[in-house]
C-alpha cells in the first residue's frame, strides 16, 4: 500500500540539529530520497542537515552511535535519518544485512534516546527502489522528513510541559 505524503501541515522545527546518514550503494536512487528529505526539512525551518556517506547499511548503526556520543560533548542531535537500499540477491546476505541494520539502529535509538528515522529499503528489484525514489509525493525522503519533523516537534512539546 502506498501512502502519499504531503508536507502542508508540517510542524516547524527551527534550530533542530539533524544528521543524515547514507549508505553508498545505489546512490542514483538513494540520493534522490536524501534530496527530497533535505528539501522538506528546510520547509520545516530546519537548518541544513549534516550529511555523512557510509560504506554500507551495516555500518549505519555504528555511525549513528558514534555521532550521537560525540555530540554529547557539544550540541546534541534532535534526530538522525538513515537512508540505504539493500537489494535481495541469490544468497542470505540480504537478510543478514537487513536484520542487523534495523536491529542495530533500534538499539542505538533506545540506548541513546535520540530518534532515528529509518529509510533503509529492503527491495527485491531495482524497479522497486526506483518507484520509492521518484520525483513525486511517494518519494521515501518526504516520508522520512515528515516523520523527523513530527518526532522533533512532539519531543519539544513534551519538554515544555511543567
Amino acid at each position: 500500500m502506498h501512502i502519499e505524503h504531503t508536507p502542508e501541515s508540517l510542524p516547524k522545527i527551527p534550530g533542530a540539529r539533524v544528521a543524515i546518514l547514507q549508505a553508498k550503494w545505489y546512490r542514483e536512487y538513494v540520493d534522490r530520497m536524501v534530496e527530497k528529505c533535505v528539501a522538506v526539512l528546510r520547509k520545516a525551518n530546519c537548518p541544513q542537515p549534516e550529511h555523512y556517506l557510509l560504506p554500507g547499511s551495516l555500518e549505519l548503526p555504528l555511525a549513528a552511535q558514534t555521532l550521537i556520543r560525540n555530540a554529547k560533548r557539544g550540541a546534541p542531535y534532535d534526530a538522525l535519518v538513515c537512508f540505504g537500499a539493500i537489494l535481495k540477491g541469490e544468497t542470505d546476505h540480504f537478510e543478514m544485512i537487513r536484520d542487523e541494520c534495523i536491529r542495530g539502529l533500534g538499539q542505538v535509538m533506545l540506548t541513546e534516546n535520540v530518534p532515528i528515522i529509518v529509510e533503509v529499503l529492503p527491495v527485491t528489484s531495482v524497479k522497486q527502489l526506483a518507484a520509492r525514489s521518484r520525483d513525486d509525493n511517494l518519494n521515501k525522503g518526504i516520508e522520512a522528513a515528515i516523520a523527523t519533523a513530527e518526532i522533533i516537534a512532539w519531543r519539544r512539546k513534551l519538554s515544555t510541559k511543567p
